[in-house]
């Protein structure tokens, strides 16, 4: 079994970390919303004008997979990551421009043991990123599964059922 710098043990409710930056270019826009997204404000500068956004600005989707790919080569690479179950809020809180330099922040809002997979234990996140100017663009809430260092004892299933804690 590969050996990881994080387990589900070492992330902590209140624990933050910064997952770092990325600058997005018109052409990156563009190549994006060309294959996922393709409204004409994030393909066309003219168009984006022409829009609430007032220039070309990058697809909600595309800021997502920007804070996928940063979680990924700054977290959970280094992880004991067993995938997730899924997200349950997402918020695009303004738009995300050519040129815009985007910082991710990840904090660990929750954290327990899986009753039924006492090797695994859930942790629900908040990732929120923000542009140069310290404005928050982006924020989303979901679970991620890690491994265990040391699997849950059946002491410790049975406290975890008797506080009413399901999978």
């Amino acid at each position: 079994m590969a050996q990881f710098k994080y387990y589900w043990e070492d992330l902590a409710p209140g624990s933050v970390r910064d997952l770092g930056t990325a600058t997005l270019t018109a052409q990156e826009i563009k190549e994006f919303a060309g294959k996922f997204d393709p409204q004409p404000f994030h393909l066309d500068e003219e168009a984006g004008r022409h829009s609430i956004f007032g220039g070309l600005c990058a697809s909600g989707w595309h800021t997502c997979s920007v804070a996928m790919g940063l979680t990924v080569r700054n977290f959970l690479h280094q992880s004991a990551s067993l995938g997730s179950p899924g997200l349950e809020n997402l918020k695009w809180l303004k738009p995300v421009y050519p040129g815009d330099t985007l910082r991710l922040q990840h904090v660990i809002l929750e954290s327990r043991p899986l009753r039924t997979r006492p090797e695994v234990g859930l942790v629900r996140s908040r990732w929120e990123m923000f542009n140069q100017r310290g404005e928050q663009v982006l924020q989303m809430e979901g679970y991620g599964m890690f491994r265990r260092r040391h699997p849950a004892t059946a002491d410790e299933i049975d406290r975890s059922e008797t506080n009413g804690d399901r999978d």
